[in-house]
């Protein structure tokens, strides 16, 4: 074996944890266990819920949001809204009639507006908690539309006093726009469903996703408040309330539909939202989490958890390396020992974890097994930014039509470029016979093809980035051969605010 290739298996090898690790969640999420009975019934008084709405710049979504909060099935003299609008566009304008419908119904309104956007979506949620009459806090982002019974089903869980918040599964309004949303449908899918249902019924953590939840005022008190110091206020707070004694539960039977980012441009915002923010979380909480007081079992499945993201810089270095080997020779008797077994593991695992939940096609699973690969290169930069401390501002998620002309921060050329390497090496795997490493080769040219191309195409003219508030962490990172990570926010200072009811 040549030193490239020795190299080359040792990348792999690392590699195949994550895959070896959906494995286990796979397992976990099929082990038969007894049905965990769904708490029913409310009390005859009904605890005050305050309905959170961070918003900024969300001028053509926002009032479709405020109309379906406003259709929850709550009594309205318990029943509070907040919007908390840090835009400096004429959100709060599109919103007016929407909150004034809101008012006729006897829901109590409140705008919060603050002088400085310190922290972003974690300031604007302190500042709104600090306000609010709410023992219980549900919070959507701009672009979720929850039932009118959302909180009928999951308020009975906050029987139990131990229980912190209760996420609900994310749906997709716009699942069948493009193969990129197919693909993403997929991919959040499978997280929810398969990693959230599995180390919930098994015991382990689990985390907040940034929205479509409800949070106990006594639980996020106690483990200190929304803090900023992350780009995931949302997984940062579900890990310190996990670590003061909390529970989090998952309810996937109870579906919030959402819009998906249905350009290459949004989704790579999103995405490096996600990582560095896991990171972040991981440097801040990882020393508590090993010293914590639990079992050795749900410290290695949190740890595993915030370190996911890793793998991205490694699936860079993969693909780096892969046609170097081949053109220098091939692996040799590795190339039999480990291709087939590792292209198995990265790559099977993956298609069974997209299939799973039972939501997703042939073709959507296609497409997510190819874009994973794809986004290697701005979520490994994103995760290096993270481990070397470098923070940077917050670019938020584009929604409706402003997600058409998302930027990209200058990085498609850098996948373009890997496209066109790894073509050549496929070329050169079918020429010497190496076909695992050809099929390799094949799936990370397609997916650095796709991302680049269609970053491109998304590309503004001036190629000028928007650096808006955080719309919270959505899912969590699994491998860097197919899963989406995690999630957003920044610091946690408390600001003036104006309100009006």
């Amino acid at each position: 074996m040549t030193p490239w290739g020795a190299v080359y298996v040792l990348v792999v090898l690392v590699l195949a944890l994550p895959g070896l690790h959906r494995v286990l969640l796979i397992a976990r999420a099929v082990r038969p266990r007894p049905v965990r009975p769904v708490p029913e019934g409310l009390p005859d008084e009904r605890p005050w819920v305050t309905v959170q709405l961070p918003v900024y710049n969300e001028r053509e979504v926002v009032a479709d949001l405020v109309d379906a909060v406003s259709a929850l099935r709550w009594p309205a003299q318990r029943l509070e809204l907040q919007l908390l609008d840090d835009s400096d566009d004429d959100t709060f304008g599109a919103a007016t009639p929407a909150l004034d419908r809101a008012r006729a119904r006897g829901i109590a309104v409140r705008v919060l507006r603050r002088a400085e956007r310190t922290g972003f979506k974690a300031g604007a949620l302190a500042a709104g908690v600090a306000a609010a009459r709410g023992e219980l806090f549900a919070i959507f982002d701009a672009d979720f539309r929850p039932a009118p019974d959302f909180l009928e089903r999951l308020v009975p869980e906050f029987a139990d006093p131990t229980v912190a918040m209760v996420q609900a599964r994310w749906g997709h309004a716009n699942a069948d726009h493009n193969a990129l949303t197919a693909a993403q449908a997929a991919m959040l899918d499978a997280h929810f469903s398969v990693e959230h249902h599995a180390r919930f019924r098994s015991g382990l953590w689990i985390h907040f996703n940034g929205t479509a939840g409800v949070w106990r005022r006594a639980a996020i008190e106690a483990a200190g408040g929304w803090e900023g110091d992350t780009l995931t206020e949302d997984l940062d707070l579900s890990y310190r309330a996990q670590l003061a004694g909390w529970r989090l539960v998952y309810r996937d039977d109870v579906v919030v539909p959402a819009e998906l980012p249905p350009t290459m441009p949004a989704l790579l915002a999103q995405q490096r939202r996600w990582a560095k923010g896991s990171i972040e979380t991981l440097r801040k909480l990882g020393g508590r989490i090993v010293r914590a007081d639990v079992s050795a079992g749900v410290k290695l499945e949190a740890l595993q958890h915030l370190t996911a993201n890793l793998a991205w810089p490694l699936s860079v270095v993969l693909a780096v390396l892969l046609p170097v080997v081949v053109v220098r020779g091939g692996l040799g008797a590795a190339d039999v020992l480990l291709g087939l077994p590792l292209l198995l593991v990265a790559t099977g695992s993956h298609a069974a974890y997209f299939f799973l939940p039972g939501r997703a096609r042939i073709g959507a699973v296609a497409r997510a097994l190819v874009l994973g690969p794809g986004l290697g290169v701005s979520q490994g930069r994103a995760v290096l930014e993270a481990l070397a401390g470098r923070r940077s501002p917050f670019v938020r998620t584009a929604k409706g039509a402003a997600a058409a002309t998302a930027p990209v921060a200058g990085w498609a050329l850098g996948e373009l470029a890997l496209a066109a390497w790894l073509v050549g090496g496929v070329g050169a795997a079918v020429h010497s016979g190496q076909w695992e490493a050809a099929l390799f080769l094949a799936l990370f040219a397609g997916g650095y093809g796709w991302v680049g191309v269609a970053a491109s195409r998304g590309r503004r003219p001036n190629g000028s980035a928007t650096h808006n508030a955080p719309d919270g962490a959505k899912a969590s990172a699994g491998s860097a051969c197919a899963s989406m990570p995690q999630a957003a926010s920044a610091s946690g200072a408390r600001q003036p605010v104006t309100t009006s009811r």
